[in-house]
């Protein structure tokens, strides 16, 4: 048995000026951060730590912009607004450097807010669905606070840690946050039909979540062996460890073993990783170091893109000046996959924006991040076709690009490169 205490008492641990930590994803304790949030005439200028949360971010509310201060290693879609109008900022970081970043002292943690499963009869606790930074956060905290909820699935990997490493304990037992399912239509079907050929029988995937990965992982459906080393584990890889796809058994890195940082999706899901001991959840120092990623054979990582330029420069993270997501795992995996043996890395994404603007531009916006440089893209992929980057100079891979855009949006890309390249007859370098 252990010892709890109420929502409201727990956060009193909290003080003006502390670096609070929060849980990541589906994990994030709802029940301490209102709890945090309603202390908010108490306290001053609370920095806020985290990677993406899920569900309500109250604290970056303009009347709370006093209270608190987020600086936030992704820009999700709750906390967007409030990096743009300067209540939030955002830090760029490899996901596979968030740990070090606490671990070295670079950043250093006072409080860790937490969600853990019910502890075993051991005494020992899992950090549920999302290991990622949290755990690196919960050994370098001064102090830790836990919500103890039975809904939180049971992981196996990094995740498990003793009870009395906790320092205050919540019980709660709302259900963890689900993402809503992402349709995949006619152009993402398309896609994922391109990128099918390229992943071989045997291969290691690494891959996210939206309806392009959905896409293509519908289309994987008859191939064999696959194993899985990600950064996320959604909902889209269930039925191919089902049917039998994914198996693991050529995997050099936890062979057999559905190897991800974190999971978000759907409560099958969140079902499907708890006591599962085919799942390991481990430490994104661990899961998107690039060599720890290379051991494996034939990596794919399919990544996506907001815009990508006629020489290959990827841009990720942001609309222009305007910070939407953040750098992620992307170059982990990117780098990871092109020195695995066999490894391709792909870049994914649609031709046109829901406004029919091209995706594939002359040039990136101005202001615009470039999260995977033109020498770290070799495949791109897009609804009609693949380019192939690799090795290909600044002409061939207009050229190439310029392929796979929206027909209506050619005729311009050619006259963009006849300006940068002084020649449009740049098939013969092919």
């Amino acid at each position: 048995m252990y010892k709890s205490v109420s929502a409201e008492q727990a956060v009193k641990a909290i003080e003006s000026y502390d670096r609070v930590y929060i849980h990541s994803a589906a994990a994030a304790p709802q029940v301490l951060i209102d709890a945090l949030v309603q202390r908010a005439g108490e306290l001053k200028q609370v920095e806020i730590v985290h990677m993406h949360t899920e569900g309500e971010a109250a604290y970056v509310k303009a009347e709370y912009q006093d209270s608190f201060f987020l600086r936030t290693f992704f820009v999700g879609d709750n906390v967007r607004e409030a990096v743009h109008k300067g209540r939030a900022d955002y830090i760029p970081l490899f996901l596979s450097g968030i740990p070090y970043l606490f671990r070295k002292g670079v950043m250093t943690i006072d409080v860790a807010l937490i969600q853990v499963s019910c502890p075993d009869k051991h005494g020992f606790v899992s950090l549920g669905v999302s290991v990622d930074s949290t755990l690196a956060a919960v050994e370098c905290a001064k102090t830790v606070i836990a919500v103890v909820n039975p809904r939180m699935p049971r992981s196996h990997g990094d995740g498990v840690i003793p009870i009395d490493h906790i320092d205050i304990l919540v019980d709660d037992d709302r259900p963890l946050y689900e993402l809503p399912i992402h349709e995949v239509g006619k152009e993402e079907q398309k896609i994922g039909e391109f990128v099918a050929p390229l992943v071989d029988n045997g291969a290691t995937l690494q891959i996210g979540i939206g309806s392009i990965p959905n896409g293509v992982m519908m289309a994987l459906e008859n191939h064999k062996r696959l194993g899985v080393h990600t950064e996320m584990f959604s909902d889209g890889l269930i039925p191919l460890i089902e049917k039998g796809v994914i198996t693991g058994e050529e995997k050099k890195v936890m062979p057999t073993k559905v190897v991800s940082g974190f999971v978000l999706g759907s409560v099958r899901t969140y079902d499907f990783v708890d006591d599962n001991p085919g799942i390991a959840l481990m430490d994104t120092a661990f899961v998107n170091d690039v060599a720890t990623i290379r051991k494996n054979p034939k990596v794919t990582a399919v990544n996506s893109a907001i815009e990508i330029d006629l020489t290959g420069q990827v841009c990720a993270d942001s609309i222009g000046e305007r910070q939407y997501s953040g750098v992620g795992g992307q170059i982990d995996f990117m780098r990871g996959a092109s020195y695995s043996e066999g490894g391709k890395p792909i870049v994914t994404l649609l031709s046109r924006t829901k406004n029919n603007e091209s995706k594939i531009v002359p040039v990136l916006k101005e202001g615009a991040g470039v999260v995977s440089t033109r020498a770290h893209v070799h495949y791109v992929v897009t609804e009609f076709g693949v380019a192939c980057l690799y090795g290909k100079s600044l002409m061939q891979r207009a050229i190439s690009l310029i392929g796979i855009a929206h027909p209506d949006d050619r005729e311009n890309l050619e006259r963009a490169a006849y300006e940068r390249f002084g020649s449009l007859n740049m098939r013969r370098f092919f």
